[in-house]
């Protein structure tokens, strides 16, 4: 049993029934969740500038990221270690009237960080697409359906693929491909990961290389690994998508691993 539980804020303060409940009614938002240790997070940078973007992408302004890091570290309490997902809403938005401009407010959640998604993963193929890729946001009706397919059918996850069988992302991870000693990255409309970009900043200093191009699934076969990351699993090996089945290579996991880990955690509170 955890230790304790999890706590919810709405800039800054504690969250009341009234946002609780908008948010339940009204799923037009966006977040960003990572784990936190000591004060500190890996790719911090990247989740702010993925925070910054997605509020102007969505409300036509951001509250700034000294605004989202003063209430990430009052969120995180001093705790060693937590989970955090940082949420942008506006009240002002609804589904018969959703013109409003301006700063959305921001909710913060912190919990126990949660477990990888597995140690390896046998995937399924499935046409699918999110809604406006680019973006991280909270309607995540299809994502869920489809997840629940695939493991209804025996796979632990769903990978998905266009129309003319092109390889894009998995329902909450990247995916990434092994040819030798370099990773290929489908080159596809999809969310750019936190976690796919301190793998690949970190390859080099592993032996490793990488190159993004068009991946469709007749090219499965001629890779000799695969493997997915997101923040809650930043390295796991897939064994298999559908038929196509992998060797896992430890070695070069682990290398993967370690490019993940060398991006050092950046400090939430800001220096001075």
């Amino acid at each position: 049993m955890s230790e304790w539980s999890s706590a919810m804020f709405i800039d800054g303060l504690p969250a009341t029934l009234e946002d609780l409940a908008h948010q339940a009614l009204v799923n037009y938002g966006a977040y960003t969740s990572f784990r936190v240790e000591n004060g500190a997070v890996r790719g911090l940078d990247l989740h702010l500038q993925r925070l910054d973007e997605a509020a102007v992408d969505l409300f036509g302004e951001s509250p700034g990221q000294v605004e989202f890091r003063r209430l990430m570290a009052l969120s995180a309490g001093g705790r060693d270690k937590a989970w955090m997902r940082v949420s942008l809403f506006s009240p002002e938005i609804s589904h018969r009237n959703p013109s409003f401009v301006g700063r959305p407010r921001v909710m913060t959640v912190v919990s126990p960080a949660p477990p990888p998604l597995a140690a390896r993963m046998r995937v399924t193929a499935v046409p699918h697409g999110r809604e406006t890729p680019h973006l991280k946001h909270v309607a995540t009706f299809g994502q869920t359906r489809v997840r629940r397919a695939a493991r209804a059918a025996g796979f632990d996850d769903a990978l998905f693929v266009d129309d003319k069988g092109y390889v894009s992302e998995g329902v909450t991870w990247n995916i990434g491909f092994l040819s030798g000693d370099t990773v290929i990255w489908p080159q596809a409309p999809m969310l750019a990961g936190v976690a796919q970009a301190l793998v690949d900043g970190g390859l080099p200093a592993v032996g490793l290389s990488s190159e993004r191009r068009p991946v469709r699934l007749a090219d499965l076969h001629s890779f000799d690994g695969a493997f997915i990351c997101n923040s809650a699993t930043p390295v796991c090996p897939v064994s298999a998508i559908d038929s196509t089945v992998y060797a896992i290579d430890v070695e070069r996991i682990d290398r993967l691993a370690a490019a993940y880990a060398a991006a050092a955690p950046q400090p939430i509170q800001a220096p001075g």
